[in-house]
């Protein structure tokens, strides 16, 4: 059988990376600069499927990527958790006095926060943590550092003056496996849609009670901005149940009459959510 292409945001040794070997096992990573471009080479069929982080249990959602789930017409059939352990890595010979400049992606440095404020650098914001240290062995950068995996300070040669610099450990980052096919039914399983609803009193509460009057658990519920109205909103809910199932099949036909919009992301296997004790975060 052929090796799977699967796009990720990123270098080699990012965390998204990390997530497609964790999902797919064996694959060939196929890194992008930018989220859309993963989300595009998949639609052209440049990569068979792509991994896009949606939500940290710390920084909160994704927004970019949330946004192109709405504008692209790919399929959701697959989710992974991923454990995010995070290291300040520099140049061999640097220590921790010399760093005046921190570099790495805006949501690795908010989940820092504690550590770095300690430290009393200049925090510069990139596209990337692994594309941070790559950056700094290709530009030989004295007195910096940056924040990625452990795994990075093998691939580009650092050194790694601290490691689990997280302000939480209970640190972990869901992502998303796009595709344009679709996921075969599993045991359990889970759909992700997006819909938008009239702005009248009591629109969001009757639209959600197509799943709450059936006994269907939601797992997530967010709001964005619509682009196209000031003040008004498209919803994204994640839940428990196959788009196939009679009583799913009979929630989304009654979104369908009292939604403005909706639109099915996908039904895909349930990947186990992390648990908050000791023993689960390997």
């Amino acid at each position: 059988m052929e090796t799977l292409r699967v796009s990720f945001q990123g270098e080699r040794g990012s965390f998204s990376e990390d997530a497609v070997l964790k999902f797919f096992g064996s694959a060939h990573p196929t890194p992008f600069r930018h989220f859309s471009a993963v989300f595009e080479a998949v639609s052209r069929g440049s990569t068979d499927c792509g991994v896009v982080p949606v939500e940290n249990s710390q920084a909160g959602s994704i927004n970019e990527t949330y946004d192109l789930l709405l504008e692209y017409d790919l399929n959701i059939v697959g989710e992974v958790y991923l454990k995010v352990t995070h290291c300040l890595l520099a140049l061999p010979g640097e220590t921790m006095k010399d760093i005046k400049k921190i570099y790495s992606h805006p949501q690795a440095l908010a989940q820092c926060e504690e550590f770095l404020s300690s430290l009393g650098a200049e925090l510069v914001p990139t596209y990337d943590t692994a594309g941070s240290a790559k950056m700094l062995k290709e530009k030989d950068l004295r007195n910096s550092a940056a924040i990625a995996s452990k795994r990075v300070s093998q691939i580009y040669g650092m050194k790694v003056l601290a490691e689990g610099i997280e302000t939480n450990p209970r640190n972990f980052t869901r992502f998303f496996v796009i595709s344009m096919g679709k996921a075969k039914s599993a045991e359990s399983n889970k759909t992700s849609l997006i819909f938008r609803t009239k702005n009248v009193p009591g629109a969001l509460y009757q639209s959600l009670g197509a799943f709450a009057n059936r006994g269907i658990n939601l797992t997530k519920l967010e709001s964005r901005p619509a682009k196209d109205t000031p003040w008004e909103y498209i919803f994204y809910v994640d839940f428990d149940g196959h788009m196939d199932d009679e009583v799913c099949k009979e929630a989304l036909e009654e979104m369908q009459i009292k939604c403005l919009f909706l639109k099915i992301l996908g039904s895909y296997p349930r990947a186990t959510p992390p648990t908050p004790f000791s023993g689960c975060y390997q």
